[in-house]
């Protein structure tokens, strides 16, 4: 092998790393605009032919909440105001052992659509997963008790600080008159964006997530998110007493183990759930770490989804990619943090490498990657206020700009999950809220976490998880 090979191996390397993060972005973008523009209209168009279901009888709208008095008035109001034309819309509030106003908040709402399941210690605060199994069993008692069939009921879940558009239960509505549709997962998006990390959450939430999803939807691997997922009743019963599990991730491994079933989960693009987004970094980076260690765990799940049948092998190598992203995050920062540092240090030796041959192009090769690096944020923000429409321009770049710190820390959260994963440590804080005044600005008030055993293992009620952002932050890193 001639002595020039390794360094023009370095130099392809390099540029394979330079091309691949700008394209797979653009790729995205696209997928996006032509799903949400022509795509998910198929619910009514040539897709919607296949239809041949019976309409729904009734959605069960479930809010899992732990010491939620911030915002559970407003969350649990919006619920209510949801409504499908001939379909029963009823929520059920599962206070998880709340020791603040939680309680007396619910109390509070007089109104003959609103079910309180009040949990108690020690079955109480085991994690979200578990209050949603009590939910769970609630309402397929009454359901047994009303005669209702569990295949035209259908379960969502909204988190303590979510909000659901209108029309949110008529576009799943539509999607469920199809029988083979078990699931559906609804879009994200971050309500108190006035604020620059809720600006950036909305970019990744709203259309980088977004794309993603609606990617997945065309290879038939929708992700189920902790906010805004719909399924039906007949299809959580197929799976036990539990259909949620102690993942830290449990809304993730859900949605796999419907997919190895062989259920059809789709995603709406045109009707989402909001939700508040975190605006401290050091609350941030252990959702972050917490969704990626959660993927981690999802990892015992690639043996039966390599054997499955049920799986075609473009959907499983989309599944292996997002669940081998955190791996993937870490070896790429390893790999382009030693790429340049041994060119820089060939060129402090006086044998530069073609990478970085001379000093000038050392400084003018930085500038390329600082603009590699800046311009899929950008472009994601002029599509948020094109696709979107509901912030100025300024705000969407601004976000764009601060979109490469953002998954700085998410590659530090990254490395955080992995060394946790080795460690055995799975116990975690509930994120706190913020309090809400009218409109989207809230703020801040200190109030102390709520911390979950190891062995609860998973979100606890009102967790923040989502699929599509997990996605997005993998698709950011890969």
């Amino acid at each position: 092998m001639a002595p020039e090979d390794p360094p023009m191996t370095l130099l392809a390397l390099g540029l394979a790393l330079l091309l691949a993060w700008p394209a797979y972005h653009v790729l995205l973008v696209v997928c996006s605009w032509r799903g949400t523009q022509a795509g998910v209209t198929g619910v009514r168009g040539r897709r919607g032919q296949r239809r041949g279901g019976r309409r729904l009888l009734a959605f069960w709208i479930v809010v899992p909440c732990l010491n939620e008095e911030r915002v559970i008035a407003r969350t649990v109001r919006a619920a209510l105001d949801l409504r499908v034309p001939f379909v029963r819309t009823r929520v059920l509030a599962v206070d998880d052992g709340s020791d603040d106003a939680t309680p007396d908040v619910l109390a509070g709402i007089q109104h003959r659509r609103l079910h309180v399941l009040r949990r108690e210690p020690p079955e109480a605060r085991q994690g979200k997963g578990a209050a949603l199994n009590a939910a769970y069993r609630w309402i397929r008692t009454e359901t047994a008790a009303g005669g209702d069939d569990p295949e035209r009921v259908v379960v969502g879940v909204i988190d303590g600080d979510g909000r659901g558009d209108a029309h949110l239960l008529a576009e799943v509505a539509q999607f469920m008159r199809d029988p083979t549709v078990g699931a559906v997962q609804c879009r994200v998006r971050i309500h108190n964006r006035d604020r620059v990390l809720g600006a950036v959450q909305d970019v990744e939430f709203g259309c980088i997530a977004n794309a993603s999803q609606v990617l997945r939807d065309r290879f038939g691997t929708v992700g189920l998110g902790g906010n805004g997922q719909f399924t039906r009743l007949s299809v959580l019963a197929r799976m036990g007493d539990e259909p949620w599990s102690r993942c830290l991730v449990e809304d993730l491994e859900l949605g796999l183990r419907l997919h190895l079933l062989g259920i059809r989960v789709r995603y709406v693009s045109r009707a989402a759930v909001s939700q508040q987004g975190l605006v401290d970094p050091r609350r941030l980076m252990r959702q972050r770490t917490r969704w990626a260690h959660g993927n981690l765990q999802c990892g015992r799940y690639l043996p039966r989804l390599v054997a499955s049948r049920r799986i075609s092998n473009s959907a499983l190598l989309e599944m292996l990619h997002y669940l081998f992203a955190p791996w993937f995050n870490a070896l790429g920062m390893v790999a382009l943090l030693g790429l340049w540092t041994y060119a820089c240090v060939r060129l402090a030796m006086g044998a530069p490498t073609p990478l970085v041959p001379s000093s000038p192009d050392l400084w003018r090769g930085l500038a390329v990657w600082l603009g590699v690096l800046i311009s899929p944020g950008l472009i994601w923000g002029v599509l948020h206020r094109v696709q979107l429409r509901d912030e100025r321009l300024s705000r969407c770049l601004r976000a764009g700009l601060m979109y490469p710190l953002f998954l700085l820390l998410g590659l530090f959260s990254t490395w955080r999950a992995i060394g946790q994963f080795v460690a055995g440590r799975n116990a975690w804080v509930k994120t706190e809220r913020l309090v809400e005044e009218d409109g989207n600005s809230a703020i801040s008030r200190g109030a102390s976490d709520s911390r979950y055993p190891a062995g609860g293992g998973q979100a606890g009620a009102g967790g923040d998880e989502d699929a599509g952002a997990r996605s997005a932050a993998a698709v950011a890193g890969g």
